[in-house]
Parts: structure tokens; sequence; C-alpha cells
């Protein structure tokens, strides 16, 4: 880490502490924060709700800049127009089952002996993100995914390490296929996405199999295809810090933290000193260590965007709790490798509906007119699942009603059996393009102090 370029900032430090700059009016503070980050509201009775829910923000972010001794500060970020609990309920992701740490079945790969050994050999601070073993920042938006960013995030990293080749990998695979033990959206464990890697023997990459930000159905044709793999993983020992310190000397690691405390969700430049509770309720890479008058910290690399630090927090360290500050040092777990990768798989190439009909790459046949069992003509749907009832229409065969106010289909369990669809197509979902991030950490976060 450029410690000269991190002090020039920490300098600057008293600055980002003062308070907000006046305007004429909060209300003037919203419509310009609107404009910046494209918000639209369906009613004026919406916007003032918001406006409400933002000047309460306002004031909880003015009151800590003011004060002159934290070490980092707030700013009213992308979510500054959502109350605490809306982005508690939207933004986290981490199986309540999960955090036991004392459950055999979640933490199954404790204290394998070469993970016992305390080494005084390790550097005294690690970026790996300046090693080129982190990819980009993504944002899981209101998807409960974060430990599938966690989990995707540390085998990129011990990928680029064995390998050499640093390939961002798909979330949504995992959101899709890796059920029961992890629940998509709604929230999941990083070991069993791990086991799932393995027992799927690899996983694709994020650009043949993009994120959507909410369940989908399993892409059985992506499924298949393998790009990454590892070979194991392990769980390390809870509430032992110099293990984990050990660890992320090595490579990144996927951590369980709790981050639902409002200063967490504000949180924009420093060191992270808390307040936050050790009730682990989102998934998090920790990519490095380090230290800065007197102050030591993990580099943690999260999943909401351009958050914080354009999209890292700098978590304290050393904190005498065994726990660690936000638990982060209680349910930490990576992956292993030493195999290499299988060979790339070919482009997938257009998909064989009968010897005369084909779909193009990516679709899949749907047979929408048939006598007697034969097909006699072919529609292509999106999705590798079955066609309405109807036989006209695409849809996902867990997700068979489509409800026109949130432009989503909905689960089966919703609805009864017999309900054959109506809407023409599946509507498509823009794909989410990779954000353009500057290289270094320390370079000035694109959320500002209003």
């Amino acid at each position: 880490m450029d410690a000269l370029g991190f002090l020039r900032r920490l300098l600057l430090l008293n600055l980002l502490l003062l308070p907000l700059h006046s305007c004429s009016s909060v209300t003037q503070v919203f419509e310009a924060w609107c404009n910046k980050h494209g918000k639209t509201y369906s009613s004026e009775e919406e916007k003032q709700q918001r406006l409400e829910i933002f000047e309460d923000n306002y004031a909880f972010v003015k009151q800590h800049n003011e004060m002159s001794n934290s070490s980092y500060s707030l700013a009213l970020n992308a979510f500054a127009d959502l109350s605490h609990h809306e982005f508690k309920a939207t933004h986290l992701g981490l199986a309540v089952a999960a955090t036991s740490t004392t459950s055999s079945a979640a933490r199954r790969n404790v204290g394998e002996p070469a993970g016992e050994v305390v080494r005084d050999n390790i550097p005294a601070a690690i970026d790996w993100s300046q090693e080129g073993a982190v990819t980009d920042v993504k944002d899981q938006g209101k998807c409960g995914a974060s430990w599938a960013f966690a989990a995707t995030g540390a085998i990129e990293g011990i990928n680029k390490i064995v390998t050499g080749s640093l390939i961002s990998l798909s979330e949504q695979e995992l959101i899709d296929c890796d059920r029961p033990h992890n629940q998509s959206c709604e929230g999941g464990f990083v070991d069993y996405a791990y086991q799932f890697v393995i027992e799927n023997h690899g996983i694709d990459t994020e650009y043949e199999y993009p994120y959507r930000g909410q369940n989908w159905v399993c892409d059985e044709q992506y499924l298949k295809r393998r790009y990454v793999t590892i070979d194991g993983y392990t769980d390390v020992p809870a509430n032992n810090e110099k293990l984990l310190l050990q660890a992320v000397a090595a490579q990144p690691v996927s951590a369980s933290i709790c981050a639902s405390d409002r200063e967490f969700q504000f949180y924009h430049w420093g060191i992270f000193t808390g307040p936050c509770s050790t009730t682990l309720d989102h998934a998090v890479l920790i990519v490095g260590y380090g230290s800065l008058n007197e102050l030591d910290y993990w580099i943690v690399k999260n999943s909401w965007g351009q958050w914080g630090m354009s999209g890292y927090i700098l978590l304290l360290r050393n904190t005498g709790d065994p726990q660690g500050l936000c638990g982060i040092n209680m349910l930490a777990s990576y992956p292993t490798k030493t195999s290499p990768n299988p060979p790339a798989p070919p482009p997938p190439g257009p998909v064989m509906c009968d010897l005369l009909n084909y779909c193009p790459k990516g679709e899949f046949c749907c047979c929408s007119w048939s006598v007697l069992g034969l097909c006699l003509a072919w529609k292509c749907c999106a999705y590798s699942t079955a066609c309405c009832k109807n036989q006209h229409h695409c849809r996902p065969s867990d997700f068979p009603v489509w409800n026109t106010k949130t432009n989503m289909y909905l689960k089966v369990s919703l609805i009864q059996n017999n309900y054959s669809c109506s809407i023409p197509e599946m509507r498509q979902q823009k794909q989410l393009r990779r954000e353009d991030l500057p290289g270094s950490l320390l370079r000035e976060s694109k959320e500002d102090q209003h």
C-alpha cells in the first residue's frame, strides 16, 4: 500500500470531519443527491417520504462528521434515501444459521494441521488488490447474496496466485444453482458455496453467466462450463486473529461481519472503529492488512459498488477483543488450490432442437406445436426451462406467473399449479456492466460529503 499517499489523505481527515457544507435547505441537497444518483420516485407522496428519511440520514451524517476525534468519516451515499431497516433488509446476505461457529456441519474444515501453525515471518503489510489478485468491486444490489460475492472473490484470488490468471467468476451461478444449502438472494454461507464449486468440478465466468441481482433458475448449460476449480477449503479457527492474519498474508480470505450498523451504512473514508456488534449478517473479502499511526487495520472489499473507499473499508484490527471488530475474526475461511484448471471450454454454439432446427447460443428449444408427441415447430427461450402450458411462451419452470407491477415472475408456491402463462415473453433483464474502478484504494472516493 502507498503509505505516503495514504498519509496525505489522512492529513486531510480534519477537512472530512468538518460539518457538511451549508445549503439553503436540506431539500436542495436532496434534489442534488437525486440528480447525482439518478433517483426518481413513482409519486410525490413517495418522494416526500424519501425526503423525510434523507433528512434524518443527513442529520446523522452531519453529527458524526462534526466529531473531532473520529478516525473515519461518513457520507450521503447511494443508500441515503433508505431507512436503516430498509437497508438491513436488502443489502446484507449471510444466512442466520451460518453464524453458529459451533456447528460441526457448517465448520467441517476447522483446524487443519497446516493452518494451526502460527508463523512469525509474515509481512508487516500486504494488499492483494495491488498484487493483481482482486477483481473490480461488484455490486450485489438489493439481492442478499454477499455470501456469493465473498466466495467468488476468494476463489478469484487463489486462482490468480496459483495460475497467474485473474478471472471474474459468476456469482449468479451460485445464486441460481447452489440450492438448497444456500438460499439465493435470501442469504447463504460461504463454505457451502466452496463445497458447491468442488462438487460441480468448477465454476463459470461472470462474462458467460452474468449477474442479474435476483433469484433465477439454474442455467444447466452454463453450469457445465467450468473455467476455475478449487481443491478444498479451510476454516480459520474462530476468534484467532493471529491465524487469520497468517491466512490473509497468503491469499484473500472470506469473512463474516456485522455490517448492519448505521455508521457502516454511510461509511466513506478512514479507519472504521465502530460501533458495531458481533451479530454476523454480511460476508466480505479481506484482501490485506496494514498499520498507520499506531492503528492496525484490515483492508476489506465489499460488494456494494462505489460505497466507502471505492468499494473498500479499512476495519480496525488488534482491538483486544478475540472476536474482532464487527466479529471479523469469528467466521473466516478460504479456498485451497494446487491443481491446474481444466482446458477452457469451447464457445457455446447453436443448440440443436432436431436435425433441421436450432436455437442461437445461449437460448433453448421449446416445442410450440406438436402432433402425437412429434414436435413440428420450435420456439427459442432465453432460459433452460419448460415452456408455458399454452405452448406459446417461455418461462422459468418454478417462476410461472408474471407480476406486472414488479416486472418479475412469482414462484410456483405462490400460485395454483395449473396456472397457464399469459405474457408474450419474459422481459430481458439488463446485464450489469463491471464498474471502471480506480486501480488503487488511495484514490479519492467518488462519493462526496453531502
